[in-house]
């Protein structure tokens, strides 16, 4: 059994394809002087807030991040990561408090935040800092710079010494078990298991004195490099913010939606009727019956 699907009745009018756009566009031509009104009520709001907002300067320092020469954490080199170093969490301790305190010691005031990107296959962080001075912003940049690449050869230094102190105290361990060891060896009768023992354990302990001396001073020898400042921040010429072009054109998409919503919303003005005893003309056709 098929189904019967009504359709539309004799006397609806038919809808035409982009029949609402025409709509629309037919009532914002009637209504033009409220569109007018409220696009520039919102140009002017645009423009109000431009010279009301204070503006402020953003000034971008670049650092090269090196290896410090120890062991720390590393990503796996591939196509496309071709950074062995982690700078997504070396700009984390960019912005990090411990970075900020030494900023504050370095401008001798409570600094701002600061941005930190990172272009990609680089070793390079970009520090951008914010504020109502260029120079102020610059010396910002330049602070948050310097800070992070003291608090990372800084870390670095602590890090190797923390292992020299472990290798050192094992070294000593190790060296006070072979002098032991080659005290009671002669003690040893030749020949017998204990002796062959305690001369495989001398021999070991030997092997690991050396191997213990050589990592301490190759740790030793190691210069800590964080880093260098490729490119100093410098006092911007003109202000990041406030952008003419984002408030002005804000203001103008605010007031074009506001009047084009006004003007949908508002009523109709009646048609205007014949006035009582007025003639009215005869169409063609009456015209033509009559005769």
């Amino acid at each position: 059994m098929t189904a019967f699907h009504p359709g539309p009745s004799p006397g609806a009018p038919a809808r035409r394809p982009g029949g609402d756009l025409a709509d629309y566009t037919s009532l914002l031509r009637r209504r033009w002087p409220i569109l007018l009104i409220f696009i520039t009520a919102g140009i002017g709001c645009g423009g109000l807030l431009l010279r009301v907002v204070p503006p402020s300067y953003t000034a971008s320092a670049q650092v090269l991040v090196s290896p410090t020469g120890l062991p720390e954490q590393v990503n796996q080199v591939t196509n496309r990561q071709r950074e062995p170093l982690n700078l997504d969490t070396e700009a984390q301790i960019a912005k990090s408090a411990v970075v900020a305190a030494r900023v504050r010691a370095l401008l001798g005031r409570s600094p701002g935040p600061v941005e930190v990107s990172v272009p990609p296959n680089t070793s390079v962080l970009g520090l951008s800092y914010t504020a109502a001075d260029p120079r102020a912003a610059a010396a910002g940049a330049s602070a948050y710079a310097r800070a992070y690449l003291a608090n990372r050869g800084e870390s670095a230094e602590r890090a190797r010494d923390a292992q020299l102190r472990a290798l050192l105290a094992k070294l000593r361990q190790v060296n006070t078990s072979l002098a032991t060891g080659a005290e009671a060896l002669p003690r040893l009768a030749r020949g017998t298991a204990e002796r062959t023992l305690a001369a495989h354990r001398q021999n070991v302990l030997g092997r690991q004195s050396a191997s213990l001396t050589l990592r301490y001073d190759a740790l030793r020898t190691v210069a800590v490099t964080p880093g260098s400042v490729i490119s100093d921040a410098v006092p911007p010429v003109r202000p990041s913010a406030p952008s003419p072009p984002l408030y002005l054109g804000s203001g103008l998409m605010t007031g074009l939606l506001a009047g084009a919503g006004l003007a949908r919303w508002l009523p109709e003005r009646p048609a205007t009727r014949p006035r009582p005893g007025a003639r009215r003309l005869a169409a063609p056709g009456e015209a033509a019956a009559r005769w």
